[in-house]
């Protein structure tokens, strides 16, 4: 993990065409803003989680679905 220092108003590149900006510092709050192409997709880690587990669920269930359509 690389952990680097920002302040307000400055920024991080990752490669050329993503920015990681730093909006606002409020207390135990950090507001960033995130620059990226339109084919890359952004999510919070949580919403990100939540997607790969429905994605897990929609696999298992269509290999089950599967399963029952070849006993037919």
């Amino acid at each position: 993990m690389l952990v680097l220092s920002r302040k307000k108003d400055e920024s991080i590149m990752i490669g050329d065409q993503i920015e990681i900006k730093i909006l606002a510092v409020e207390g135990e709050q950090i507001k960033i803003g995130i620059v990226a192409p339109k084919n890359v997709k952004v999510h919070r880690s949580e919403v990100f989680e939540a997607i790969q587990a429905q994605n897990r669920e929609a696999l298992t269930a269509s290999s089950s679905f599967l399963e029952q359509l070849k006993k037919k």
